[in-house]
């Protein structure tokens, strides 16, 4: 959804104009490129950073370090410290996080059975943009 189809969306009431800043705040944070990696790497249960990035594959650390701070603002994640040589930092999903699962999944569902309209929709589009 681009800013001014949300703007659409949530046009009217001034209420409605302030839930919309929410909502477009929390997309705009989902759909980077690593938040819904990290929360579906964590479903299984808490991880270490280094375990969590040997689990995702080529993200940095810097960009890890930033996804999960992100994550732990909103309150999708936890971050344990346990003081021993050397310290261990346990990362886990929070009951809210384990909660916004549920909405990821089902979008994961409806995307994955749309696969080959959404493909045919972008082929027919470019073919229209080409004539």
């Amino acid at each position: 959804m681009t800013s001014q189809e949300g703007t659409v969306a949530c046009s009217g009431i001034q209420k409605e104009t302030s839930n919309c800043i929410y909502i477009n705040q929390m997309l705009g944070q989902i759909t980077d490129k690593w938040t819904l990696l990290v929360i579906r790497a964590l479903r299984g249960g808490p991880l270490r950073f280094n375990v969590l990035r040997r689990e995702l594959g080529t993200v940095s650390q810097k960009v890890l370090t930033g996804t999960l701070r992100s994550l732990e603002e909103t309150g999708f994640v936890s971050r344990t410290v346990t003081p021993v040589a050397p310290v261990r930092v346990d990362y886990a999903l929070t009951d809210f996080g384990r909660e916004f699962l549920e909405p990821v999944e089902t979008l994961s569902t409806w995307v994955v059975s749309n696969i080959a309209r959404i493909e045919d929709a972008r082929s027919r589009y470019a073919a229209s943009q080409e004539q």
